[in-house]
């Protein structure tokens, strides 16, 4: 049965925010909930065992224990969650997986924070735009988070996700930042940190090395990459549509 099992039942919570790491384009919201998890050593709290999502085990550099590919972290103090994901959601998979996590997060009165990219040709500091529904469009104001300037779409499971929370009344906001289409994008995922979580979730996390290793973590996330490229469909992303379209 589809649903997500959570391990640190004694971990109390109350309405917390949860930024979503799904990979999409230039990986952005899982460098932003990786990094996330690190910095503030967020601990192991639940794991996704949602219909459609791929039966494998995870595992890390010199670490004795596996894990399943679509985890949850929390930190207590900051009533904070991250949505861990190691393995691309297929697009067959992604309206059950929406379903599964959305009916969890409406159980514990989270607001999610889902990211996506926007493929763009930038030449300076990444543009960050927001959309919401219910009463999280409040917080677009009051953090003043620009919206979108252009018609668009939010697709693949990040796209479901929000279409799902609207749907079931769950209050979510959608983060979309310009991000380097082909490739993994630190300086997008420092930005979607800086200027949306970060303020919304009443988090100070450091950032600078973000990009000074933009290198050593486009190394270690270039598989994945190459696997997104493989199957374009399967990534969350933003694109505009035109007016007519």
């Amino acid at each position: 049965m589809a649903h997500v099992q959570v391990h640190r039942e004694e971990l109390e919570l109350d309405s917390p925010t949860m930024i979503e790491g799904l990979p999409g384009v230039g990986l952005v919201g899982k460098i932003a909930a990786d990094h996330l998890v690190d910095a503030l050593d967020m601990t192991y709290y639940a794991s996704c065992h949602c219909d459609g999502l791929p039966e494998v085990a995870v595992f890390g550099g010199g670490e004795p224990t596996y894990q399943p590919p679509v985890r949850i972290y929390a930190d207590e103090e900051r009533d904070l969650l991250a949505l861990q994901s190691d393995v691309p959601i297929s697009p067959s998979a992604a309206d059950d997986f929406a379903s599964c996590l959305t009916a969890w997060l409406g159980e514990r009165d989270a607001t999610p924070l889902y990211v996506s990219g926007m493929p763009t040709e930038k030449d300076d500091v990444p543009s960050l735009y927001g959309v919401a529904n219910g009463d999280a469009t409040r917080l677009l104001d009051e953090f003043d988070i620009a919206s979108p300037a252009e018609n668009g779409v939010i697709s693949g499971p990040t796209g479901a996700l929000l279409y799902e929370a609207d749907r079931t009344d769950l209050d979510a906001l959608g983060l979309v930042v310009e991000a380097n289409r082909n490739f993994p994008d630190p300086e997008a995922a420092r930005v979607v940190l800086l200027d949306g979580v970060g303020p919304i979730a009443g988090v100070d996390v450091d950032t600078e090395h973000l990009v000074e290793q933009a290198e050593e973590i486009s190394q270690a996330r270039e598989n994945l990459a190459e696997r997104m490229q493989e199957a374009q469909d399967e990534s969350s992303k933003a694109q505009p549509i035109g007016m007519y379209q």
